[in-house]
């Protein structure tokens, strides 16, 4: 059932994003760019939309004398923000003006799909309602910028230190809190006393300010802030104009403000979607899986058992299945092939978290096309086995890709995973390049952080950052009648031939014609390390040149999931009656150690009923001639 607010309409079921037209109202230019007024609560509200929207839909929402030197927000929205307004003038930031836009963030961000996390502007009294509507919703906040701004009423209004004061604003500034001015006197509620929450959310501030302000005091406001502030742990940058006085506002050139707003908007962690339904079963069920899938990182005891103790904190009488399907040195590729038996078999997964970036780009050192393939194909096997199945994708880094963070330059796996993501709405935590600039920056050492298999420090960071999404995604109470709702799946996805049905086929399905043998190796007898997840599994063995079998299957691709040591061999294969084809099962890792990975034999076949033909190559003389055949893969 919808509600109409104004001359908007805010839906209550499903998630429904809009264009920048769905704005309604009346539509007008500002500056170039086009801008929609509307009401809200009864209260004036209006948003300039820009030419083309960034990823994540950021927005700087200003507060007070909307277009009075917007060289800054015409800079961003040049850099694709929309920039909000909602006129609570008279309401001096007390709570019925926090209230009024509670319903305006609730709008722009349910229905028309803006960031959950815009960055706040407020110039002179806009700083009592940007600080006390952030105090009020610290997770909600990418940034805060003021300029000149009041943040004490005594000061200004209320004229009670140096400053000059207004006389008939104090008055209303009385009656919008509902107090005296003895009760004022003693009031807590200012910005300069409500920070502590920002400080626990990591809030960044920065603020510009003349020296020489007799309205808005330096010493009244900002520098009692930016004390307290930075007692509480938190981050705030003040850029001083000497000789100024509270006029003129902002800078010439905006750049700092830019920098600093993007800096602080373009955040690592993006929120996408929502993780509601997963929610809604722990909080309302109590019951909960929680799946985690990728290679060593997630099979270590890093970041995967800190989120597990999280969720259990979060939710203390949900008893939960967590589902760790981690195998070292596993890319997308494998992972694909092998969800239904290491995930979706242990029955359906409400939260999921998905890592391979590294071995995407190390280990397998994939294109961007088998990077899609491989995590789509996991995305659709997920959400086809469960459509209600809440999703997230983590970055991890090593140090090639660190060095390609820090040149500016975005790894192939992590720009091929974030594309994915954004095409299924899917929440990411870019770890890689939280890690980059925090190093660039001074506050950690890659040392500190702890490599490619990072410390628990390291660890941690990621760990911290899916609490922050988490935070974000769940900080309102659920409604009454809350379902859980099926994320939309793609009619089209982004590779045709995607692992989207991928599969393992058992050995046993093989004709053996000649050389092949279903046994458990004789591990002792081998070079090379093993792992011990795999010296019990039988698998299919060949050690001579000129074993052969066949395999039929169905669908476009076919492989096989084995491990290559420093004896593996290449095969010959061919699908239907093409061309013999050589496939090298030795890797760069496999010379001293029996190295998981899947390789295919075909991958663009036309989908349909296909009959596999493999037999070894090479000569008796060889010492790398053999095959271990974990399970077969189709797709």
């Amino acid at each position: 059932m919808p509600i109409r607010i104004g001359c908007c309409v805010l839906l209550l079921v499903g998630t429904a994003v809009s264009n920048a037209a769905d704005f309604g109202g009346k539509k007008s230019d500002w500056q170039g760019f086009a801008r929609y007024d509307f009401s809200v609560t009864g209260r004036r509200c209006w948003v300039v939309t820009p030419q083309s929207p960034a990823e994540g839909r950021p927005w700087i929402w200003r507060a007070r004398f909307f277009g009075h030197e917007p060289q800054a927000d015409l800079a961003l929205l040049k850099e694709g923000f929309h920039l909000a307004y909602c006129d609570v003038a008279g309401l001096f930031g007390s709570p019925p003006a926090v209230a009024h836009w509670n319903a305006f963030y609730d709008l722009l961000t349910e229905q028309h799909g803006l960031s959950r996390r815009p960055a706040l502007e407020g110039m002179s009294r806009g700083g009592l309602i940007i600080y006390n509507w952030a105090a009020a919703n610290p997770g909600k906040v990418s940034c805060i910028y003021g300029d000149a701004p009041v943040c004490d009423f005594k000061s200004w209004p209320g004229g009670l230190g140096n400053g000059k004061g207004s006389v008939g604003a104090w008055q209303q500034c009385l009656q919008a809190y509902g107090l005296t001015e003895a009760e004022a006197l003693v009031y807590q509620g200012n910005p300069i006393d409500t920070l502590a929450p920002l400080a626990r959310a990591g809030v960044p501030l920065l603020h510009v300010v003349g020296d020489a302000d007799a309205v808005v005091p330096v010493a009244e406001n900002t520098a009692i802030l930016e004390s307290r502030y930075k007692q509480l742990g938190g981050a705030m940058q003040v850029i001083h104009k000497p000789g100024v006085g509270h006029h003129p506002h902002s800078l010439k050139d905006p750049a700092p403000i830019v920098a600093f707003v993007l800096k602080h908007t373009r955040s690592n962690v993006r929120a996408r979607g929502s993780l509601d339904n997963a929610r809604i079963r722990f909080e309302r069920k109590r019951r909960g899986h929680v799946a985690f899938i990728g290679g060593s990182i997630t099979e270590m005891n890093g970041y995967r058992p800190m989120v597990c103790a999280s969720l259990k904190k979060r939710f203390p009488e949900t008893v939960f299945t967590f589902t760790s399907a981690g195998i070292a040195s596993t890319c997308s590729t494998t992972g694909a092939f092998r969800l239904r038996r290491d995930v979706l078999n242990h029955g359906p997964v409400d939260l999921f978290f998905i890592e391979f970036a590294v071995n995407d780009d190390g280990d397998a050192g994939h294109a961007r096309r088998e990077c899609i393939r491989g995590m789509e194909g996991i995305i659709r096997q997920a959400r086809r086995h469960n459509p209600n199945v809440d999703l997230v994708i983590t970055h991890f880094v090593s140090p090639r890709m660190l060095t390609q963070l820090q040149a500016g330059t975005t790894p192939v796996s992590m720009q091929a995973h974030s594309d994915v993501a954004q095409h299924y709405n899917v929440s990411t935590i870019h770890l890689g390049k939280e890690i980059a600039e925090q190093i660039t920056g001074g506050t950690i050492t890659w040392q500190q952080y702890g490599g490619t298999h990072p410390s628990p420090f390291g660890n941690g960071i990621c760990a911290d950052m899916i609490d922050r999404l988490l935070d974000q995604a769940w900080s309102k109470p659920l409604p009454p009648a809350a379902q859980p709702a099926a994320h939309v799946m793609p009619t089209r996805p982004l590779e045709a031939l995607h692992y989207g049905r991928g599969r393992f086929v058992a050995l046993s399905r093989a004709e053996l014609k000649s050389g092949w043998k279903i046994i458990t190796p004789n591990w002792e007898a081998l070079p090379g390390r093993k792992r011990a997840r795999f010296t019990s599994l039988p698998m299919l063995c060949a050690d001579r040149p000129g074993a052969e079998l066949t395999l039929t299957f169905t669908g476009s691709a076919v492989g096989a999931y084995l491990v290559a040591g420093p004896d593996a061999g290449i095969l010959q294969a061919r699908v239907d009656d093409g061309d013999f084809r050589p496939v090298n099962l030795y890797h760069r890792y496999s010379r001293g150690l029996h190295y998981p990975r899947t390789v295919l034999f075909a991958a663009d076949l036309s989908p349909g009923r296909h009959v596999l033909t493999l037999r070894t190559a090479g000569d008796i003389t060889s010492n790398r001639r053999a095959a271990r055949i974990i399970q077969f893969v189709a797709n």
